[in-house]
This record gives structure tokens, sequence and C-alpha cells, in this order.
């Protein structure tokens, strides 16, 4: 199993990232796919999760409205668009796979990535 996540760096305040997840090695349609963050001293938070074959979508509170995650199935590959970013969207984003409905946002995860790091500036 491969979770491949790109897209990290580093952008101001305001500004927009997409980040993206590239799966292997399961069967991709079944799981909710998305992300993860942790931010230093600060737990590890659900972010953003979507599973194709039942269109199930979810989103933290903290990032509704802001994030825009979608996937393209021919790719085994979730994106997750960023815009207006915060300085508290600073974290090493984890790409992960649940079987479990909301799994990813309840850091219920059957398989995880490497981490990519979004530093948000001021």
């Amino acid at each position: 199993v491969q979770l491949q996540a790109s897209g990290g760096g580093l952008v101001q305040t305001g500004g927009s990232l997409r980040l993206s997840c590239t799966a292997s090695g399961f069967d991709f349609d079944d799981y909710c796919v998305g992300w993860l963050r942790q931010a230093p001293g600060k737990e590890r938070e659900g972010v953003a999760c979507i599973r194709s074959v039942d269109g199930e979508v979810h989103y933290a509170d903290s990032v509704k409205g802001r994030f825009t995650i979608s996937r393209d199935n021919s790719k085994n590959t979730v994106y997750m668009q960023m815009n207006s970013l915060k300085l508290e969207d600073t974290a090493v984003y984890y790409c992960a796979a649940s079987v479990s409905y909301g799994g990813v946002i309840r850091a219920s995860v059957n398989y995880w990535g490497q981490g990519t790091l979004v530093t948000v500036s001021s």
C-alpha cells in the first residue's frame, strides 16, 4: 500500500495551495481518502476525505468553505484545494485512507502516507 502526497510549500496568508495524494495497493474506490494534519505541539486533526463509491465527503469545521477535496478515480488520486490560507493552517499534512464512514476526520485510519509540509506566513 502506498499513499504518495505532494504539493506542500510556503505561502502567504490568504494564498492558495493544492495537495495531491496518489494511492496504490488497495481498493481506492471503497475508501474515504484525504488528509489529516499536525501542527507543532498540537494533536493530529482530520481535515477532509472523500469516497467515490457513495459520494461521501467530510470536512473539518475549521476548513469548511476554504478547502475543497476532489478525486480522479482514473488516476487513483485525491486533490485538496486550499484557499484563503491562515497562519493556523500551518502543519504537516498526511494523506490517509479509511474504510470507515468519516474515519479520516476521526483519525481512524487504515493506511497512512508520508507528510507534506504546508507553511503559511504573514
